[in-house]
């Protein structure tokens, strides 16, 4: 039989136990085996998902007094090397609203470290979000007054990963240093249009995108695509510069934003997405590749149209997990799925053979 189109799209994508709670524009980190789910629009839940057990398990809450809405949060660069635990921080927020800036301690809610610390109250601040203090304990809140957070994108780099990159309505970028606790500059993008629930990642090794990769000297690139507008992003530390430069954005992809996306190697893929006036929602797939500055649009598509959806890579197992969202009927969703990352990525096949041929050698 030939596979139809959604067959193909079902052979593409493998369902996975529902989330607990209808989440949609969710933040994800990734965790060893663990994927952080952390709330999502106007939910404030956050869970652990464990990605060989296909199991959730509830971590905290963001504080009642928080409004989650368009958030951004990230993994922190621990240079205490304790395998233990991460940090985490959470900022965004309505400039109408008081903007939140959180951190959380986390330690694996699958692991017996917090049944045998509790004895010893080792642990007691760890997995709930706590404010974000500078070194003399003073509550730090990123952002200024009149800055709009809502669907902030934000990468970490720098040459001590201490510099948070934050793109944002209605076309910024800043740089916030997370050793001094001070912003070192405000910049603005050469867009058109507004910039939010937009994709900007780092053109980095890892799978992640999170941590920069130095071009020479001290200069790490990016990359933001939001319908029409695609930038490569330079950043010069040692003299504090940006540049800028235009990067084609393909037609099929050019009137979506609210897509998920992730960077692996020299690739950026892109999962779903609706238009500016949410009257077309698409499940379509689109990869850009950062080395041939080229566009391909897959014929294998989501199972369903989506948006407001994160995407994360389990690097263990090459893996790529899309979570939530909402459907054509704008109702929040349930819905967990992941796909191998050689769907949509042919250099992992070849990876993948030279590791088995190396091994049997």
């Amino acid at each position: 039989m030939v596979p139809t189109l959604n067959n193909m799209s079902n052979q593409a994508f493998q369902t996975l136990k529902e989330l607990p709670t209808p989440l949609n524009e969710s933040q994800c980190v990734l965790h060893e085996h663990e994927i952080l789910i952390c709330g999502g629009y106007r939910q404030r839940v956050c869970y652990s998902y464990h990605t060989l057990k296909n199991e959730y398990k509830f971590v905290c809450e963001y504080p009642s007094h928080i409004e989650v809405n368009g958030h951004c949060v990230l993994k922190l660069v621990d240079n205490n090397k304790d395998n233990n635990q991460i940090t985490l921080l959470s900022f965004g927020g309505h400039k109408y609203f008081k903007k939140h800036t959180l951190v959380m301690k986390y330690v694996s809610v699958w692991s017996n470290i917090l049944d045998i610390s509790n004895k010893s109250n080792e642990f007691n601040n760890h997995n709930k979000w706590t404010p974000f203090t500078d070194n003399d304990n003073h509550p730090v809140i990123i952002g200024r007054d009149n800055d709009e957070y809502r669907g902030v994108r934000s990468v970490i780099g720098g040459r001590n990963n201490n510099l948070l990159f934050i793109t944002y309505i209605p076309n910024n970028i800043s740089i916030f240093d997370l050793n001094t606790f001070q912003f070192i500059k405000h910049h603005t993008l050469p867009t058109q249009g507004l910039i939010s629930y937009h994709c900007f990642v780092s053109n980095s090794e890892n799978g992640q995108g999170q941590e920069m990769m130095k071009t020479n000297k001290q200069n790490y690139q990016m990359l933001l695509f939001k319908e029409t507008t695609g930038l490569s992003i330079e950043y010069d530390e040692d003299n504090n510069t940006f540049q800028f430069h235009q990067l084609p954005v393909c037609d099929d992809i050019a009137p979506f934003y609210r897509y998920a996306y992730v960077c692996i190697n020299d690739i950026v893929l892109f999962f779903g997405g609706c238009n500016w006036s949410y009257s077309v929602i698409s499940k379509s797939v689109h990869k850009y590749s950062i080395r041939e500055n080229r566009w391909m649009t897959f014929k294998n598509t989501l199972l369903s149209p989506l948006y407001n959806r994160v995407a994360v890579l389990s690097e263990e197992d090459n893996y790529i997990h899309i979570i939530g969202g909402e459907n054509d009927k704008h109702e929040s969703v349930t819905a967990h799925m992941k796909t191998k990352v050689r769907e949509w990525d042919p250099s992992q096949l070849v990876i993948i053979y030279l590791f088995i041929l190396m091994k049997h050698k």
